[in-house]
């Protein structure tokens, strides 16, 4: 599938999902009194899809690259702060398992991007 549009890459489209999931996530029961991890977190969720979409607009491979290394710590980011969530009470072992499993698949997707812009450059 040819790209033409920061939309149509796939780590992107998964980085979206994450962040509505995080939105729900946060809406309920002690974690919406939490103010600020849940603005850390949702910020964080944010982060990736926005990181994304402006990588590729740089149009070169080497600053979509740097791009997608900084939406890979976001992604580390709201895998850390689901562990505070989930040791807090906030989340229950079910979500927390999936959410980072979701987050675990957005890395390992901007991860394979990451590398098939390294072997584009060469």
């Amino acid at each position: 599938m040819r790209i033409e549009r920061f939309e149509d890459i796939e780590g992107w489209k998964r980085a979206r999902e994450l962040v509505k999931n995080i939105y729900t996530l946060t809406e309920a029961g002690e974690f919406a009194r939490d103010y600020s991890l849940k603005d850390q977190i949702r910020r964080a969720s944010v982060s990736i899809m926005a990181n994304i979409a402006e990588g590729y607009a740089r149009q070169t491979n080497k600053e979509f690259s740097q791009f997608l290394h900084i939406a890979l710590g976001s992604v580390a980011e709201v895998q850390s702060q689901l562990y505070i969530a989930q040791d807090l009470n906030y989340i229950s072992n079910q979500e927390f398992a999936r959410i980072y499993a979701l987050s675990s698949e957005v890395a390992r997707l901007i991860t394979g991007f990451i590398k098939y812009l390294k072997g584009t450059s060469q």
